[in-house]
């Protein structure tokens, strides 16, 4: 009988490609959609080789359509140089109409947010999840932070005894 091989190698990168941990400290998030990103060959490339930063992305709906700005994809050394590699363009999203009705309806009516969440990897296409929320006020924050270091020192506890 054969051995069932792990999917998950030892040398095999993460599905990740970038995530934005800010986000989760600065909004309470309702709900989470997954988009598809449209992207050039050298962001691509930059992709795969980790230059990305999600900390400043923000979605924003622009004639029936969702746009990613504050993105940085960083070019590489390698790109091409007769053309204008500008690493935070904005960037078209991918999603249903429904999902796009339900975003525009949320941030025209009831003031959220739409926040880039994470980057990555889907079946050799790049996915973001956006999450649609409202900003935090100062006390949420200190209570998330306190919770936070209550479940670090329960584990501490738990792993000591």
């Amino acid at each position: 009988m054969a051995k069932k091989k792990n999917k998950k190698a030892k040398g095999t990168p993460s599905a990740t490609i970038a995530r934005n941990k800010r986000a989760t400290y600065d909004y309470q998030f309702d709900e989470k959609f997954e988009a598809g990103v449209v992207l050039e060959g050298w962001e691509v490339k930059s992709l795969r080789a980790g230059k990305v930063q999600l900390t400043d992305g923000y979605v924003q709906i622009y004639q029936m359509e969702a746009w990613l700005y504050g993105a940085n994809i960083t070019p590489l050394i390698s790109a091409s140089t007769h053309r204008s590699n500008l690493g935070t363009r904005r960037r078209k999203l991918l999603l249903h109409r429904r999902e796009l009705a339900k975003l525009i309806g949320a941030v025209d009516r009831k003031g959220y947010a739409i926040v880039a969440l994470s980057l990555y990897w889907k079946r050799g296409r790049v996915k973001i999840e956006i999450g649609l929320g409202k900003g935090k006020k100062e006390y949420d924050k200190r209570a998330s932070i306190k919770e936070r270091d209550w479940q670090r020192d329960k584990q501490r506890v738990v792993r000591i005894h």
